[in-house]
Order: C-alpha cells, then sequence, then structure tokens
C-alpha cells in the first residue's frame, strides 16, 4: 500500500469549465446581459476532481481509494478497511474467497453512489518453493533436518548469539551474502554438507520452481478472509450498504454469483456508527414528541390545543426536508438533531398564540360568530411580532452555521439546514393556531345556541307554555276574555 497526501488550492484558484446556456449562441450583445444572471462558466467541484485523479491514476494494477486522513486512521482502525465501507468475505480456501471477491466487485459497480469498489487482489505474488526429495537425500545420507538447516541460514538468516554492549543488545546472525541468493540458478548451488562431508548443490536434493501465492493472508473468527472495500458519493451510507447487500442477494439468487459451502460475506465500516446512533434516535425522537405533546395537553385547559400546535410541527417539518432535497442533504444524526431543534422552537411558537388566545376567550361571551372572528383576529396580530422575533433570532444565529465552508461544516451545516427550513415554512404555522382556534370556538359556539335553543322549547312544552312561534301547540286567544 502506499499513501499520497494531496493538498487543495483555495477555491478561489480552482479552474472554471463552461456550462451550456439556452443563450449560449445568440449575438454577444444580448447574450452579455443573460450571462449576469445565468453565468456560462462555474467552477469546478470537488466531486469532478476527484473524478478525473481516477481517471488519471488508472493504470493496471493500481487501485486508489480517496479519504481524509484522520478519516482513513479511524476507518483502518475499526475495521481494517482502507475505505469507508467493504464487504468481508470469509472462507477456507485463498483462491476462492479471491474469486469471490472479483465477481462482488463487478456487481457493486451497478449500485448507485457506490465507488471506488476495490477487491482484494490477494494471489499472485511469485514464491521460490522448495520441495525436498526424500529419495535424493537417502542416497546421500542426508537427513531432512540438515536440509531444512541450511535453507533458514543460507535463505533466511539464522541469529547465533548476541553482542551486549553497555545496554545495547544486537544480533549476531549468519546468513549467504546477497549474491549467492539473488536468483533461483544461485539458490541451487547452495551446497548442503553430507555424512561423508562432501557438499552436495541443493537441486540435486530438492526440486527448486517459482509459484504464486498470497501477497498477504488475513484471518477472522478462524477463517480466512478477503476484503472488498468502496466509498459512496451522492447517498447516505445506509441506503447504499441496504442496496447493495439486496442486490448481492438478487444475483446469488440468480446464478450470477456463486457461493460455495462454508463461504460467507458481512458488510462492515463505519456506517455501523450511524446504524446504532439511528436505532437510538428512532426511540429518542418519538420519546421526544410524546413528552412534548404530554406538556401540551397539561399545560392548556383545552385539551386540543396539544394537537392542533403538533400540526404546525409536521408543517414545520416538511419544510426541513424540502430544504435538504434542496441541498442535496442526506438523513443522519446531525440532521435528526436539527430536527430536534426545529420541533422545540416551532412549539414555541404555538404556544405563544395558544396562551394568548386562551386568555382572551377565557370567561368571555360573545353574541355572534363575527366577534369570535374579531376577537382571534386581535389576539393573533399582537402574537405576531413575539413569534417573528422567535423565528428571526433563530434563523440569524444558525445562519453562520448554515454558510459555514471551512473545517467541521460537514457535520455542523446538516445541523443548520433543517432548521432553516423549517424556520422558513413555520411562518405558515402562525395562521394554524389562530385558524384552527376559531373555528373549533364557532363550531362550539353554534353548538351550544342550538342546544341552548332546543332545551328551552322542550321546557316550555312541559310547563304547558305556547311556543314562542306559531306551530301545533299554539293556542288562540279565547272569546270571553277577547
Amino acid at each position: 500500500m502506499m499513501e499520497s497526501i494531496i493538498i487543495l488550492k483555495p477555491e478561489a484558484q480552482w479552474r472554471t469549465r463552461g456550462v451550456k446556456r439556452f443563450f449560449s449562441d445568440w449575438p454577444g450583445f444580448v447574450k452579455h446581459p443573460l450571462s449576469w444572471v445565468w453565468p456560462e462558466t462555474r467552477r469546478i467541484t470537488k466531486n469532478e476532481i476527484l473524478t478525473e485523479l481516477q481517471e488519471k491514476t488508472a493504470i493496471p494494477g493500481v487501485l486508489p481509494t480517496f479519504l481524509q486522513p484522520i478519516q482513513t486512521r479511524l476507518i483502518m482502525l475499526q475495521t481494517g478497511f482502507r475505505a469507508m465501507m467493504g464487504v468481508k468475505i470469509y472462507g477456507s480456501d485463498l483462491r476462492e474467497i479471491e474469486r469471490i471477491g472479483l465477481r462482488i466487485e463487478q456487481l457493486l459497480h451497478e449500485v448507485p453512489g457506490a465507488t471506488d469498489i476495490v477487491a482484494d487482489r490477494i494471489v499472485g505474488k511469485p514464491y521460490i518453493q522448495i520441495e525436498i526429495d526424500r529419495d535424493r537425500i537417502g542416497r546421500y545420507g542426508v537427513n531432512i533436518r540438515d536440509v531444512q538447516d541450511v535453507i533458514e541460514m543460507a535463505l533466511g538468516g539464522m541469529n547465533l548469539t548476541e553482542s551486549v554492549e553497555g545496554r545495547e543488545r544486537y544480533p549476531i546472525r549468519i546468513r549467504l551474502a546477497r549474491d549467492f541468493r539473488e536468483d533461483a540458478e544461485a539458490i541451487q548451488r547452495v551446497g548442503v554438507p553430507t555424512s561423508s562431508g562432501a557438499q552436495v548443490p541443493l537441486a540435486q536434493l530438492a526440486n527448486i520452481t517459482t509459484v504464486l501465492g498470497p501477497q498477504e493472508i488475513k484471518g477472522e473468527r478462524g477463517l480466512l478472509v478477503g476484503y472488498v472495500t468502496l466509498n459512496t458519493r451522492d447517498r447516505d451510507e445506509v441506503s447504499v450498504v441496504n442496496d447493495a447487500e439486496a442486490h448481492l442477494r438478487q444475483a446469488l439468487k440468480d446464478g450470477r454469483l456463486q457461493l460455495p459451502a462454508g463461504y460467507y460475506w458481512e458488510w462492515s465500516g463505519q456506517f455501523e456508527n450511524q446504524v446504532r446512533a439511528m436505532a437510538r434516535m428512532r426511540i429518542l425522537v418519538p420519546l421526544t414528541l410524546a413528552i412534548m405533546f404530554v406538556m401540551l395537553y397539561l399545560g392548556f385547559t383545552r385539551w386540543w390545543f396539544a394537537p392542533v400546535i403538533f400540526f404546525g410541527v409536521l408543517v414545520s417539518a416538511s419544510g426541513g426536508f424540502i430544504m435538504l432535497a434542496l441541498w442535496g442533504v442526506n438523513l443522519s444524526v446531525a440532521v435528526w438533531v436539527g430536527f430536534l431543534v426545529l420541533f422545540g422552537v416551532v412549539d414555541d411558537d404555538g404556544v405563544i398564540v395558544a396562551t394568548y388566545l386562551e386568555g382572551v376567550f377565557k370567561d368571555r361571551t360573545f353574541a355572534s360568530v363575527d366577534e369570535i372572528r374579531a376577537a382571534t383576529i386581535d389576539a393573533g396580530l399582537k402574537r405576531i411580532r413575539p413569534c417573528l422575533m422567535t423565528t428571526a433570532t433563530t434563523v440569524f444565529g444558525l445562519m453562520p452555521i448554515f454558510w459555514a465552508t471551512g473545517r467541521g461544516s460537514d457535520v455542523m451545516k446538516p445541523m443548520a439546514i433543517p432548521s432553516v427550513g423549517g424556520m422558513a415554512v413555520s411562518l405558515i404555522t402562525l395562521f394554524i393556531v389562530p385558524c384552527v382556534f376559531c373555528a373549533v370556538e364557532e363550531w362550539k359556539w353554534k353548538l351550544n345556541r342550538t342546544q341552548g335553543g332546543v332545551g328551552k322549547e322542550q321546557e316550555g312544552v312541559e310547563n304547558g307554555a305556547a311556543p314562542e312561534s306559531g306551530g301545533p301547540f299554539e293556542r288562540s286567544p279565547s272569546p270571553d276574555r277577547a
């Protein structure tokens, strides 16, 4: 493995690329003012730079992958990969593991968002294999142990003793000089002593051949293992892993991928941290919303205030998702933290409006629907400024994070994007609470009036009194009294 550090220049010094516009073929005097609004050039992006680097480094035998330096170290310590994620293939034969890995590499190229796909080239390193012939060494009266000792001392070296110099100790090793072990022919001429004291060339006692063997041997869980590593772009890691796993399972079912008995694969990488965090968020987000709902339910005398305010929370959440789609940001733990901040602020706006409306309508009677609407409008107008101040301070406070481009912005910006988008849409929620409150109060007022009128008529009939208007129970005046 070889590592190279690429330091990018400031973005202002990046070269520009042309952009084809609908007016690009128009005359210059017409095209020039339009180019102020729709420029015909743009800065090259980081993804385009990485694509060009991959094209330039597409050399046979070179499989490049691009990551941040610190990120690379953390992933290697955590999973052993030199990429964001990968597939671990377990089995008992390195050649079969390599075959499966190369096939999986081809299949993963069909998964959207998967890039820098590299399968381990396990077998392919040349080795010198020395096979001792027992019949030959028997004819010369040489033991296997003697031949092995000569091979060990001549090629690998053997420590005989140590040299002690103060507190320092240095091993003294015996080994043939490089000129006598540089190639296969020199190794064949290495002498092996016999029982008679004669020297016999190693080639007469063993078969010396060159074979291909593994470049590295990795093992986990008592099995041999090979890696297929990959990175992701333009998609979140969990979605890429889910789609890739489904694609591999479908290929295994269709017969495009052959997996012998005793072999299996599993996914690993930094996405596992996100999976664990998202599992916690699946508990924390509903729990937080449930606690908010209970507090709203207990804080107001009208029980239906809580669902009304929560409806505004759902509307603001839609604004957060719209902003995520516009900025091309994937769901992550930081995004859900931003949504929690958004829910809290929007909940405060709904409480401000609902509290004031409740105070205005408390112990107050209305003679008509118009009075209810007038009171609602008056209360809503008085609460708009506090709500706008709450929203504005939140948005202005998040703007430095929203527009951040320096170090750490990839973590902070996803927290600000849903909050800013939700705050922009939450302006609609300023009208939701008063309108729903007014509709409910109008319905209650009409219901009370209807029930009150029916009750009075029934009470008059039971007492023998005539109804106010003519009808079957109306009595005519007596002639004597007339």
